[in-house]
């Protein structure tokens, strides 16, 4: 674990758009992947194209060296992990460029598989691959994993979706598939592999035995080893190339580009549990259930009925079982039309009257009903992953066998983790292509344990392949399955695969000791130790599903890195490393600390439940000195003041020229430190308003909570902010509210919380809780508030304070938007609609569920109204822009340029509308656009 790095690859050959990452912070957040292996590479690169790779190819050759890939992060089985060079590509690499109308995409290895079916949807079109890990994993990983999923099965997976691939091989040459001339390239490039592996094609074909054998291991998902189905499939070099690059995972070529072909999406689906009396009975139903075109057929066994018992919202059909040896198959009807799902949903729904059912069948199209359902699927992870004991993996595994033999695989599975004292083991998923996963909860600092895995590893093996099964379906053969591959597929065929990794890459300089490995226990070297952190975060699965929407990701760290740092710095700690602790711990304050936004977003993502922002606030609680708390404390005591004398200043400041007022912060924040003086410039707004005075009308059918931050900030332009504009729309709509006292003494808490000053938090929660106790009457109104984070904030604070006062439960916050959504709209008249509107939503409205009524509103001021894609936290969170702006830029910089390009598409949008006044000055400062709250542009269209 050494920090001292000598210049690990020759800066002439890499040339200079490939950046070098050598700081100990760098190299150790990029080493945690969701496996359970850990390699701390000596560097990681991060080329931005083709020609980028190919230098680093010649780099990583000339110094003797080896090099692994490195996307998203998400896969399970070790192979994207290095002690050599690692490659980031998921920095860049991120083009998604959809043609055809959407038949077929061109796609980086960058791009996420949510971001591309974002960009398909409007065309009613989707990628075939479905992985579940489609909000973090990249397409570099899909393809390099042949990735499947739910509902794609053998026949939309990668393998059969991808139309033609930009490579680039190890020799360095860029090969493009798709062009006509793609042999004749090859040949001429690369001689030898283009003929080694039509070599290979007649020596697989002169043996009807091995050809029937690679049939029946390609006729199931199959992830073990190379495809060499490939060399039965495809007669021409470059075809047999391309599709064993496929699945490959980055040890035969780099994927620069990947051009899938897209199904259709069939929008109306219908769910339905079927619970079954025994597992038995449940494979019985299999082949009648295939039959009949299910989209989807989930199983869950019956450990995994019991843990979905205990999730919150469980459904009815769950939560009134005795479950003994129960099973359960989550199925779904997918359909073009309503009108066809009506039909193919009636005739299921026949057939299952016919099946051993423990409870009635139904299919259900209700959203709501649907997504408990698919909570129950989802949800085993988070609950079993999520109540691991510390210091323990969760070790997500993936086997096939055939439909057939899927009962008696269950059976013997289940009796392995009772053989080898695997507790609280649950099996579930896809049970209609015979591929299900399991969990097990291990730890791999105790020799004894290890000892227990390699042993339940053996009987594992032995009773997949025993049932003409594959040890990997989906995740990949990695280094968990490498040494297997020649139990599995024989000898001859083993030789083949090691004939395929030396003509692609005879110096071996790609991703040594995965998906082939001659050393027998490899598979139990390098197993990542999990010493125990913070609590906050100390159930981390390292899965990466946070990281595609954190705010920093592309400047500092991401969720996943922040806490994975933690660990390597308790074990750097336990080990008695003070030099690369002191090396962490140096960079960590700003990388991980400063620069959090704390909004939130990870935890939407997170499958077991982290807000890493709880981490953060409590290192800056931590960090924050005596004297500091003491003056936060203070200010909560006379906020209405504070926020008054804040508002003075701006204005001030806006009447001075900007570069002087700039230049004094900088001085404050020479000598104070940044994370502690905003920096001032022109684009902040004047000051605000006066807060609303106190009112208690007897008719009030709401109490409104004016955000402090309109007294703080002033509106853009001439406007007259949502404080004002939510009042004027309440009487418009004849809604008469409640104002509490010392409305402008009041705040949701955020500033004291998110700075970790526990004190001032406290005091003004307990302030704010009972004002608003009192003024709605005991909980019989309402409370609203303009402003998303400020809602978001109140409800942080409900949440907290309800154990200690149990009756602020009957307490009901809601967002002006949502508010306004369902009881102001229908009772005022838009005078004239815009032609279009631009929308930001907030990391707040996505934690409230508010979204859908910010659009709803901005679609009742506009007829056009354009949410952009790439959208996403802007950082600015409260005072964190002032701070460090840089990070705010970093974070909207995707989402302003689509702006942009969108706003110059219709000679310019009309409106540019959010929801929360710091997200509307961050958005305005990335784009040059005036942002204005949405309730702002409805208050002004919709007067008299």
């Amino acid at each position: 674990m050494s920090i001292t790095l000598a210049e690990p690859l020759d800066p002439t050959i890499l040339g200079p758009s490939t950046e070098v990452h050598a700081r100990s912070i760098d190299r150790f957040a990029r080493a945690h992947d969701a496996s359970h292996y850990l390699l701390v590479p000596d560097a990681v690169l991060s080329p931005t194209d083709a020609a980028g790779v190919a230098r680093v190819f010649e780099a990583v050759r000339a110094a003797g060296r080896t090099l692994t890939f490195r996307s998203g992060g998400t896969s399970l089985s070790g192979q994207g992990v290095s002690g050599d060079i690692l490659v980031d590509t998921r920095s860049g690499f991120r083009d998604i460029r959809v043609e055809d109308d959407g038949a077929s995409v061109r796609v980086g290895p960058g791009a996420t598989v949510r971001q591309v079916n974002t960009r398909l949807v409007r065309h009613g079109r989707k990628l075939g691959p479905d992985p579940a890990s489609e909000i973090a994993c990249t397409i570099g990983g899909v393809v390099a994993n042949n990735s499947s999923g739910m509902a794609c099965g053998i026949v939309e997976n990668s393998y059969r979706t991808v139309e033609s691939l930009l490579l680039v091989l190890p020799s360095g040459t860029v090969l493009d598939t798709a062009l006509p001339d793609a042999d004749e390239r090859l040949r001429a490039s690369d001689p030898d592999l283009a003929a080694g592996l039509l070599a290979l094609r007649a020596q697989l074909l002169s043996s009807p035995e091995n050809v029937a054998f690679v049939r029946r291991q390609f006729s199931m998902k199959n992830t073990m080893g190379y495809g060499i189905n490939a060399l039965l499939d495809f007669d021409t070099p470059v075809r047999i190339l391309e599709h064993l690059v496929i699945g490959s995972e980055g040890t035969l070529a780099f994927v620069a580009e990947a051009r899938f072909r897209t199904i259709p999406i069939r929008p109306a689906i219908a769910t339905g549990l079927l619970v079954f009396t025994t597992l038995s009975d449940a494979m019985a139903a299999l082949p009648g259930l295939g039959d009949l075109g299910l989209a989807t057929i989930e199983l869950l066994d019956a450990a995994s009925l019991r843990v979905a018992q205990g999730l919150g919202d469980v459904p009815a059909a769950i939560a009134d079982i005795d479950v003994d040896q129960h099973a359960a198959l989550l199925v779904e009807v997918h359909a073009g039309s309503t009108e066809e799902l009506a039909i193919d949903s009636a005739t299921a729904l026949a057939h299952f009257a016919d099946l051993p059912l423990a409870i009635e069948a139904a299919l259900t199209t209700d959203a709501s009903e649907r997504a408990a359902l698919w909570h129950v699927r989802k949800g085993l992870y988070t609950a079993v992953a999520g109540a691991r004991p510390s210091g323990t993996t969760a070790l997500l595994e993936d086997i096939v066998v055939p439909v057939d033999r899927l009962l008696v695989t269950c059976e013997r599975l289940i009796e392995l983790f009772a053989a080898h004292d695997y507790e609280g083991s649950v099996i579930f998923g896809h049970a209609k292509d015979g591929n299900v996963h399991f969990l097990l909860n291990e730890r791999f600092d105790d020799p004894d344990s290890v000892a227990r895995y390699r042993r339940f590893t053996d009987d594992l093996v032995e009773l997949v392949l025993g049932q003409g099964g594959s040890l990997k379906a989906e995740h990949g053969t990695g280094r968990i399955m490498a040494p297997f591959v020649r139990r599995q597929y024989g000898d001859e065929l083993t030789d083949m695969m090691w004939s395929i990794k030396r003509l692609f890459d005879p110096a071996g300089i790609l991703n040594p000791g995965v998906v082939l490995s001659d050393d027998a226990d490899s598979y139990l070297r390098d197993l990542k130790r999990v010493p125990t952190v913070e609590k906050e975060v100390d159930r981390c699965v390292e899965c990466g599903y946070c990281e595609p929407t954190c705010p920093s990701k592309s400047i500092t760290l991401t969720p996943r890195q922040r806490i994975v740092l933690r660990r390597d710095m308790a074990w750097a700690e336990e080990q008695g490393d003070t030099a690369l602790l002191e090396d962490l711990r140096a960079d960590y304050d700003y990388d991980g600390v400063q620069t959090c936004a704390v909004d939130g977003m990870c935890a939407v993502a997170c499958p077991v439940d982290i807000n890493t922002g709880d981490l953060v606030r409590r290192l800056r609680a931590e960090e924050a000195s005596k004297i500091e708390d003491g003056l936060w404390d203070a200010a909560a005591k006379g906020w209405g003041a504070v926020t008054r004398v804040g508002g003075t200043a701006l204005t001030f400041a806006a009447a001075l020229p900007a570069p002087i007022v700039t230049g004094a912060t900088r001085v404050g924040r020479a000598i104070l430190g940044s994370d502690t003086v905003p920096l001032y410039d022109g684009g902040l707004p004047r000051g605000g308003t006066k807060a609303p005075s106190a009112q208690n009308p007897s008719d009030a059918r709401a109490v409104f909570f004016g955000a402090c931050i309109g007294t703080m900030f002033g509106a853009e332009g001439h406007g007259e902010g949502s404080r004002d504009a939510v009042r004027a729309l309440l009487d418009r709509a004849g809604i008469a509210v409640v104002i509490p006292e010392d409305a402008g003494g009041m705040c949701c808490g955020t500033p004291w919380k998110s700075k970790g000053h526990l004190a001032g938090y406290d005091r003004m929660t307990k302030r704010v809780l009972s004002s608003l106790w009192e003024a709605s009457r005991f909980g019989e109104l309402p409370v609203v508030c303009d402003a998303a984070s400020c809602t978001e904030g109140l409800h942080t604070m409900l949440a907290k304070s309800v154990s200690e006062y149990p009756e602020y439960a009957g307490l009901v916050i809601e967002d002006a938007t949502t508010y306004i959504a369902r009881e102001v709209l229908p009772r005022v008249t838009v005078q004239a609609k815009l032609d279009s509107v631009a929308v930001h939503p907030t990391c707040s409205t996505t934690a409230l569920g508010a979204t859908g009524a910010l659009t709803e509103i901005a679609a009742a001021v506009a007829t056009d109204v354009f949410v952009p894609e790439g959208w996403g936290c802007c950082a600015f969170a409260g005072d964190r822009g002032m701070l460090h702006p840089e990070l705010t830029a970093s974070a909207t910089a995707v989402e302003s340029e689509e702006v942009r390009a969108a706003d110059a598409d219709r000679g310019g949008f009309d409106a540019f509308v959010s929801a929360n006044r710091t997200c509307e000055i961050g958005m305005t400062r990335a784009t040059g656009q005036p942002y204005r709250h949405v309730v702002e542009v409805l208050e002004e269209l919709t007067r008299p």
